[in-house]
């Protein structure tokens, strides 16, 4: 149950440009297909694949296996590991030769696995346009792809309609219909008194102040931009919800989802990771309510698959995750394992036959990755304790707010 964002070092990646549609070759004078996503080399040679998965993942995974090992000739081991360890793992095994050739893992890891060389690009093709065009932007780095998405995460307004029969276009109007409600918190949004940037989020890009730049291909460049006026707009915000109580930061995640599971809010801004606790409410998932003039965007994480760096089976494993992983069965089988929106559209629209889960991708639809540059490590620092002093009252949001910006460009600068 994701309850936070780390403050931690987030980033992401880089890949090739082979053709996903299949080619062909010259056997005993014949001209025979091979496999998509493999020109000049043929698979069922007997190669081996070895794929670290978790254990939501494994029986997904393994199903896909199954078919690929029957279709090619090939052998496909898969190596039980918890999520948790597979980061730390992969980055310290790759560079001696050993480790897998696949592993399930993040979009916010690879700046720091391409950084580090241990991931290979892999070539969709044509299969690209088949997925979320924010999926494919998670894994996109220098113009190149560096993991096959399959399912995407991110934040929406979760609303009880027991309380709400309508979606708040807009911050105000969510508060407005909050206090009609009578209920405790006309709005519940988690931050304690180290902040919680990642939730605050999209009310920050309503005011058009994102974190870093973003250029066309969804990527980031390292150049801020959550500084001047935008940002100075969404920070004497701040200061004034805290003065008028709408955003507290003694309302933690735990006070959080148990005030709005026992019906003391009639919205919460949060994650599928919630929704277990509000098993017992009629529910509905809208867009985030912007408090500026922009759209509220909240951030999207993407799950995937990467391809070692140092794999000897870059082909094979290409093969196995575009022909394989990148169909609706396999992506259905990780939505029914992960309950979070398939990344594959064929896929995400099946699935969308759950109001939840399509009121989650809607959101994602139009939400932004979260940024896997190195440099993202530089902020988490100051930004949530910068937001949670405006709040409280103890920062004086405009000063405030500019020595965060002073503070993270100095951290820039010197890395």
């Amino acid at each position: 149950m994701r309850r936070s964002i780390p403050l931690v070092a987030l980033a992401l990646g880089t890949a090739l440009t082979l053709t996903a549609c299949g080619g062909s070759a010259e056997e005993n004078g014949e001209e025979v297909e091979t496999p998509a996503g493999t020109e000049g080399e043929a698979t069922g040679d007997g190669g081996t694949l070895t794929i670290w998965v978790d254990e939501t993942r494994q029986a997904a995974v393994e199903t896909a296996a199954a078919d690929f090992e029957a279709e090619t000739g090939s052998t496909v081991e898969t190596v039980l590991k918890n999520f948790e360890d597979i980061r730390a793992d992969f980055n310290a095994q790759v560079p001696t030769g050993e480790g897998p050739d696949i592993t399930v893992g993040a979009h916010d890891w690879l700046g720091e696995l391409a950084a580090n060389g241990v991931v290979a690009p892999i070539e969709l093709g044509e299969k690209a346009s088949e997925f979320e065009t924010v999926a494919v932007e998670a894994f996109t780095q220098d113009g190149q792809v560096y993991g096959l998405p399959y399912a995407v995460e991110n934040i929406a307004l979760i609303r009880n309609t027991a309380l709400a029969e309508e979606a708040p276009a807009t911050w105000d109007e969510a508060i407005a219909a909050g206090e009609a409600a009578g209920t405790e918190y006309p709005i519940l949004l988690q931050m304690d008194e180290t902040g919680d940037p990642y939730s605050a989020y999209p009310l920050q890009t309503s005011f058009g102040a994102p974190v870093f730049e973003q250029n066309e291909d969804g990527s980031y460049s390292p150049e801020l931009a959550l500084g001047g006026e935008s940002g100075i707009a969404f920070a004497e915000w701040l200061a004034e919800q805290g003065s008028a109580g709408s955003l507290d930061t003694a309302i933690t995640y735990d006070v959080a989802v148990e005030a709005f599971a026992n019906g003391q809010s009639p919205f919460i801004i949060g994650g599928p990771w919630m929704l277990e606790s509000f098993a017992d409410l009629d529910l509905a998932i809208d867009p985030i309510p912007a408090p500026g003039t922009e759209p509220a965007q909240p951030f999207v994480g993407v799950a995937g698959f990467y391809v070692s760096g140092q794999s000897e089976n870059t082909l094979l494993a290409n093969d196995f995750l575009v022909n394989y992983m990148a169909t609706e069965e396999a992506q259905l089988a990780l939505y029914e394992a992960g309950a979070r929106p398939p990344a594959l559209v064929a896929a995400a629209d099946s699935a969308s036959s759950d109001p939840i889960t399509a009121g989650f991708r809607e959101v994602g639809a139009d939400a932004v990755p979260m940024p896997s540059i190195p440099e993202m490590g530089s902020v988490w620092e100051f930004w949530g304790v910068t937001e949670a002093g405006i709040v409280s009252g103890s920062l004086e949001p405009v000063a405030g707010w500019e020595k965060m910006v002073s503070d993270i460009q100095g951290a820039l600068d010197a890395s």
